[in-house]
């Protein structure tokens, strides 16, 4: 039966063969969010790739050059949509540089403690997600449950369980509230006590090696040549790690270990998650144990009315998928002047694309793009 002429086109013959045009985008569940390749094909391999981001067109640095400072709070998450409180960090140190201001250390532990919530929320629909890409459900099941405990904490905490709009220029919107440190010590015990389940399941599973070993290979060289960032990057044997080598938050006053493996391909980054999963939990404990007491926002007065003096600053954080950077630029108004995002899926996502694909069969793609990590909305920004 021919496939619908919307999803396999014939545009030519080489060598006697037939090549297909696949649009491998959201209507295939191995797509990461609204975000296509063009793919051409002979048979099931791939001999030539066209990333299409325009399943989006959001258009975000944009509009937040139309939005009062505050509002933009609101919008920055959606960069991310899985790990959205990077975004949001990100913007308000911005911020605070340019205002030359400095949080309260008691904020500063708060932010911490949810951008590794953060980490553990993403890690966890990675890790699920890359296992339905191999045909393996039930790790994505057990893993989304899991999630869903992060998730009511972050609804306890900020009133959202996705996007959380709780850092403000100044700190954070409101303390921690009685009773949620201790039902959060709890969750991290059941997610540890399931490390041994997930490795069962996920990664000793011989499916999971046989699909992944090799596939995708980026070398150390090539890893800072493409401008990776985050696990993909350590996963090549490069050790930076935003919070050791350019710490904000609270990370200056935790031990902060740099994982890095040498194998580069997407079995090794796969294991790479899924070890800085574990060390994301101890780090949580040692932000719990260490914060102090004190104020968690300054009164920077109505920040509907706030206005940020002129000048411009960089930040950048570690997020689950890589290093995000704020550029801002302030002209002294109420709104930004000019915002500039470098996210870390688009080097994966176009540039990787084009070197990986070509030769590659299509049932390997969505294991790649999970494998990476790709965030379609940091692509089209």
């Amino acid at each position: 039966m021919d496939a619908p002429s919307y999803m396999l086109t014939k545009i030519a013959e080489k060598d006697d063969l037939a090549v297909y045009e696949l649009f491998f985008g959201p209507n295939h569940p191995g797509m990461h969010g609204n975000f296509g390749y063009v793919l051409e094909m002979i048979g099931t391999e791939i001999v030539k790739v066209r990333p299409n981001a325009g399943q989006l067109h959001r258009g975000f640095e944009k509009l937040m050059e139309q939005k009062l400072w505050v509002q933009n709070i609101a919008l920055v998450p959606r960069i991310c949509v899985v790990d959205p409180d990077p975004n949001e960090v990100a913007y308000c140190t911005a911020i605070e540089k340019i205002m030359g201001i400095e949080i309260p250390d008691r904020a500063k532990f708060i932010r911490t403690i949810t951008l590794e919530m953060s980490r553990l929320t993403s890690f966890l629909m990675g890790m699920g997600a890359l296992g339905a890409a191999l045909g393996l459900y039930t790790p994505m099941y057990i893993m989304t449950a899991d999630r869903d405990l992060i998730l009511d904490l972050f609804e306890w905490l900020t009133g959202g369980r996705i996007y959380h709009i709780f850092n403000i220029p100044g700190g954070v919107r409101n303390d921690l509230p009685e009773g949620w440190v201790d039902r959060l010590n709890k969750v991290l015990d059941h997610l540890e006590k399931r490390l041994i389940e997930y490795d069962k399941i996920l990664f000793e599973n011989p499916i999971v090696h046989k699909r992944l070993k090799g596939l995708g290979y980026v070398s150390k060289e090539d890893a800072v040549r493409f401008g990776l960032t985050g696990p993909n990057l350590r996963a090549s044997g490069n050790p930076y790690d935003v919070r050791v080598d350019d710490p904000y938050a609270a990370y200056a006053y935790l031990d902060v270990k740099v994982i890095i493996q040498e194998g580069g391909d997407a079995l090794t980054r796969a294991v790479q998650v899924r070890i800085e999963f574990e060390e994301t939990i101890k780090l949580i404990r040692q932000a719990l144990k260490l914060m102090p007491e004190g104020e968690v926002r300054l009164n920077l007065g109505n920040l509907a009315m706030l206005k940020v003096p002129k000048g411009e600053a960089y930040a950048k954080v570690e997020s689950s998928k890589g290093e995000f950077g704020y550029y801002v630029v302030s002209d002294g108004g109420m709104k930004p002047y000019r915002v500039a995002v470098r996210g870390p899926s688009l080097p994966a996502g176009l540039l990787l694309a084009q070197k990986h694909l070509p030769k590659m069969k299509i049932d390997d793609v969505a294991a790649w793009m999970g494998s990476l990590a790709i965030c379609p909305p940091d692509i089209d920004k």
